[in-house]
């Protein structure tokens, strides 16, 4: 009596409950209060039935099958609380997209607390010893992946669940599959909210903590390896490349098994992308060995690599490429007179970046100071082809940097100053380059203003007109009478 007393209260309470959460996830309008609590309610009564293993382990047969089948009267009660178990997390993944944070936060806290518990309780049994809930998982994966708002918050809540191996392995399989079922679909629809919210799921796991949630472990690696490669085989929106781009040389390519295979999706988006993506593209092919890799490094160097948002990563992997000795001295020669050539339509930002690069490249290969020290004296004519695409035909060795001595004439005293170098006898240690990459405009003109200002010599002469004819039309105006 007692026992049944007990299922039938469990049975009413808990249809209370799911009821409450039917109509929230049909209308949003319900009390939050409403929702939070049964959220609680049913967090705490499929809790306890996990725990004491009370929901039908296996295939589940349809409910209505269950009735009129040859069970006993624990499998249908099994069976009927198993039902009632997939409602309520079908539910709770819709409410994940409810339009109050709270109580989005508790449905995916009360998901993630039935991931848990099912992977201590399995309800379905396989041949390995080790069952993880996937499927239910992928209910978190998708209420994380909206298309229709940011959900970036709730995904920086996930992000703790992340911490544990096996959660971050079936997040990025979860994540492969979603792709392979999605984006053929994808191709279809002209709105690209979905590969929006897909990378930037993506992004906040593999990005914002690429350090700290990308294991060493082989399995890790290749399931990291199938989603990105999943993701990017696929033709994206060019605002999507470019947030590729952006992260791919600190939070992907170090990550992966074969960073080779993204050689010629790279190579692609050189050509399709405007120079500010292209240059990042092209940089981010780390693996040198890449034919004519410095003939396409050669040609992003353009009068935009000063004005790029990433201009600081840009020189600073530039200056990561040539730092080899054993590159042919005609190559860096071609740099160097390249970038040269720049900066004589360079501000005043760019010119302290590029000066001292410059400097630091005939420093690492003393056979192109033939550019600087030329023993027949200053060239009639300038034999550098600047529109030449490459190196090796740009007679750069044949040139000199008459350009970095006409900056000695710079008006800013600073540039002037950094040209000035390549006058004396340059020193074996290279210039820091890290603390001026990130050098701005606003910074310099800041810096300008906040120096003292020093006694400097006037006229000590009466001026007698604007022109120094004693009474030509603007005397008067000189007169000191």
């Amino acid at each position: 009596m007692c026992v049944c007393v007990c299922v039938f209260c469990m049975h009413m309470k808990l249809s209370r409950a799911l009821g409450r959460l039917c109509v929230a996830c049909g209308d949003f309008a319900e009390d939050k209060e409403i929702i939070l609590c049964a959220i609680r309610t049913c967090s705490r009564l499929f809790g306890a039935l996990l725990t004491r293993g009370e929901l039908f382990v296996g295939k589940l047969p349809p409910e209505e099958d269950s009735v009129q089948g040859n069970y006993s009267a624990e499998e249908k009660y099994k069976i009927w609380m198993r039902h009632r178990y997939n409602s309520c997390t079908t539910c709770l993944g819709e409410l994940m997209a409810h339009e109050a944070f709270q109580v989005k936060e508790m449905a995916l806290c009360t998901l993630m607390k039935f991931v848990e518990l099912e992977a201590k309780h399995p309800l379905v049994k396989n041949e390995w010893s080790f069952n993880f809930p996937r499927e239910l998982l992928q209910v978190v994966v998708e209420g994380l992946i909206q298309t229709d708002q940011n959900s970036s918050l709730l995904i920086s809540r996930f992000q703790e669940y992340m911490e544990h191996d096996d959660v971050r392995f079936f997040v990025m399989k979860a994540v492969a599959e979603n792709l392979g079922t999605v984006m053929p679909k994808a191709k279809q629809v002209t709105s690209t909210s979905w590969l929006r919210a897909e990378l930037r799921f993506i992004y906040f796991f593999f990005e914002v903590r690429s350090s700290e949630s990308i294991p060493l472990q082989p399995e890790h690696r290749r399931a990291f390896e199938r989603m990105w490669l999943g993701f990017l085989k696929y033709k994206l929106p060019g605002s999507l490349y470019k947030k590729v781009l952006v992260i791919l040389h600190d939070s992907i390519l170090p990550h992966l098994n074969e960073p080779t295979l993204l050689m010629d999706f790279l190579t692609r988006r050189l050509g399709m992308l405007k120079n500010n993506i292209s240059l990042i593209s092209v940089l981010f092919l780390f693996c040198r060995e890449y034919p004519d890799f410095y003939t396409k490094l050669y040609s992003l160097l353009d009068p935009s690599i000063f004005h790029v948002k990433y201009r600081a990563r840009f020189f600073r992997l530039l200056d990561l490429f040539l730092s080899s000795s054993h590159l042919p001295a005609y190559l860096v020669a071609a740099f160097a007179k390249r970038l040269s050539r720049l900066a004589l339509t360079t501000p005043p930002d760019g010119l302290l970046i590029v000066i001292p690069f410059i400097c630091n490249l005939l420093r690492r290969h003393p056979s192109c100071l033939v550019l600087i020290h030329r023993p027949n004296g200053p060239m009639p004519d300038d034999p550098y082809k600047m529109d030449e695409k490459d190196p090796l035909e740009s007679r750069a060795m044949e040139s000199s940097l008459w350009e970095i001595k006409t900056l000695q004439n710079h008006y800013h005293p600073d540039v002037a100053k950094a040209a000035e170098e390549i006058n004396l006898p340059l020193s074996q240690m290279e210039q820091d380059l890290s603390k001026i990459l990130e050098l701005t405009s606003f910074e310099i003109f800041d810096r300008d203003i906040k120096k003292e200002s020093k006694d400097v010599p006037l006229e000590y002469q009466q001026p007698r007109g604007l022109f120094g004819k004693k009474d030509d039309l603007c005397a008067e105006y000189f007169s000191l009478e």
